[in-house]
């Protein structure tokens, strides 16, 4: 393969990057196009699994992220008044990968953005693309500067609310509320949280990720029938109150609110999108394909594995991009619909006050099916 085989990859984020990663590593050349100019990352951290090491190992970036984010083996399940219930020890999924960890998301997406730009990827900040015209060799391309341009394949990774689904697909699915809001909170981590810990028995699940040497990330899950957002100025007192009753912990990072907290507020929504996913040379991954609730922490893994599979496919096929795109949806649609699926009846069991032991089990056999090679 040589550079004359041209790829535009719609949106900056884990999926986009990542695939832009993958093909530039076997030579394509790469043009990225970002609607925010400013390319900022939302969010507070980020928890990775085995599998999404796993991933993120076979992208070539797990050393970053060995360096800046923060690995563990397991993690300490406790009633919310801080009663310790147990100690779980998380097993790898290889030799030599971690088990588990978690990483600041605006570190991630420096060390993503850092190296697509190394790579030689084109990235246009305040652009997207607003006109597709396809005929058997390729795709032209129109964005809103006005410039246009041809392609051998595009990649829409433009996220959730997907614009480029809803122009192309006719069946485009439409993003759905699951009934729990989340408030994830920044905070310094103490030098002997070493494991993530996780909170239950009352109707707000909780938990605190260590994320890096310096920081964690709490969340909380509020059982909230309008996903209305709260202005910045009430978030602490909203977070405060919420975590009211509970202990151990978490009482810590309540006592750390103050006026500079970092709180993010963010409505659970997912979206699975039908096949197909792909029309002509115009293929969906990541979120604009399947984006998921995070009850399984796998939505950026997949993203990743996306990207992966997506390069392995045209390889194969010797960028006969359609017979390529086939394979590629063969191979992802039923892993990430797994995904997509499991993390809302996990999210529908919560909601209805499962035990926390119930939980466990769901979680535990989805990990060991994710655990199989992509």
């Amino acid at each position: 393969m040589t550079n004359e085989r041209r790829v535009l990859i719609i949106g900056g984020g884990i999926g986009g990057m990542a695939t832009a990663i993958a093909l530039r590593k076997d030579g394509a050349a790469v043009d990225m196009v970002e609607l925010d100019p400013e390319w900022k990352v939302y969010g507070a951290g980020l928890t990775i699994t085995g599998p999404t090491l796993r991933a993120f190992r076979d992208l070539g970036l797990l050393d970053d992220i060995a360096e800046h984010g923060f690995f563990s083996k397991g993690g300490h399940l406790y009633l919310f008044n801080g009663t310790l219930l147990s100690e779980t020890v998380s097993p790898s999924i290889e030799q030599g990968l971690p088990s588990s960890g978690g990483i600041m998301r605006p570190k991630l997406h420096e060390i993503m953005s850092e190296r697509i730009l190394g790579l030689g990827v084109n990235v246009r900040l305040g652009v997207t693309a607003t006109d597709f015209q396809q005929d058997d060799d390729g795709v032209r391309v129109t964005f809103t500067d006005g410039s246009a341009h041809r392609y051998d394949l595009v990649v829409g990774a433009d996220g959730i609310y997907s614009n480029i689904r809803a122009k192309l697909f006719e069946n485009a699915v439409q993003p759905a509320y699951c009934g729990q809001m989340s408030w994830r909170i920044v905070a310094p981590r103490p030098p002997e949280m070493e494991v993530s810990s996780f909170f239950f028995g009352h109707e707000n699940i909780a938990g605190i990720i260590p994320c890096s040497r310096d920081n964690v990330y709490a969340f909380i899950l509020q059982p909230q029938p309008n996903p209305a957002r709260v202005p910045d100025d009430q978030k602490v007192a909203i977070v405060g109150e919420l975590l009211r009753d509970f202990g151990g912990p978490m009482a810590a990072i309540r006592a750390s609110l103050g006026p500079d907290s970092s709180i993010v507020q963010r409505p659970f929504e997912f979206a699975f999108q039908e096949r197909p996913w792909r029309t002509g040379r115009i293929i969906l991954v990541g979120d604009a394909a399947h984006a998921t609730t995070p009850h399984l922490a796998s939505g950026a893994g997949i993203a990743v594995e996306d990207g992966l599979v997506l390069a392995e496919e045209l390889r194969r096929a010797d960028w006969n991009v359609g017979v390529a795109l086939d394979a590629f949806t063969d191979r992802r649609y039923e892993r990430c619909k797994f995904v997509v699926e499991t993390s809302l009846a996990i999210a529908r069991r919560e909601l209805d006050g499962a035990p926390p032991q119930e939980i466990g089990v769901m979680m535990g056999q989805a990990m060991h099916r994710l655990a199989e090679a992509i």
